[in-house]
């Protein structure tokens, strides 16, 4: 037998424009921390870890005010018309979305780094074709090829 939880707004749904629960894609995040840093209320935490960084969503936590999803430079934070929130006690600290934003390693130097993202690089060069070494140095390896073109 369902309970009344499950039963609430069965048949209900969102308009495309309600700002509901917040998603992330992780494959358009660089971690650049600035959802965290716009968050009046504290709900996201990005955490560096071994294999890259671990970026959290605490549902329960959150506003939805809609400031990290419009300070997001590369899209990857997004509202959602998901409006459903309600939960149990026991359930109130786990509602969370947690994703890993993966290093890449450089291939010149070997050192982990995150690179940019599609959206940012076609922001960068709309028309022009991308560097390859965009996606596959590291800033420092890029800034110490593009110096030993410039100067040789």
């Amino acid at each position: 037998m369902p309970t009344k939880l499950e039963t609430i707004f069965t048949d209900f749904e969102a308009p495309e424009s309600y700002r509901g629960r917040i998603s992330l894609d992780a494959q358009k995040c660089t971690a650049c921390r600035t959802c965290e840093t716009v968050c009046p209320s504290g709900a996201i935490k990005i955490t560096k870890t071994l294999e890259g960084y671990e970026h959290t969503i605490w549902h329960n936590t959150c506003c939805f005010c809609g400031n990290c999803s419009y300070y997001c430079p590369t899209g990857a934070i997004f509202t959602t018309n998901d409006f459903h929130t309600i939960q149990r006690q026991e359930e109130k600290y786990t509602d969370t979305h947690v994703a890993l934003i993966p290093f890449h390693e450089c291939e010149d130097c070997g050192k982990n780094f995150i690179p940019a993202t599609e959206a940012l690089i076609h922001r960068s060069y709309p028309k022009e074709e991308v560097p390859e070494m965009l996606t596959k140095s590291c800033p420092e390896c890029r800034k110490r090829t593009t110096f030993e073109r410039c100067y040789r």
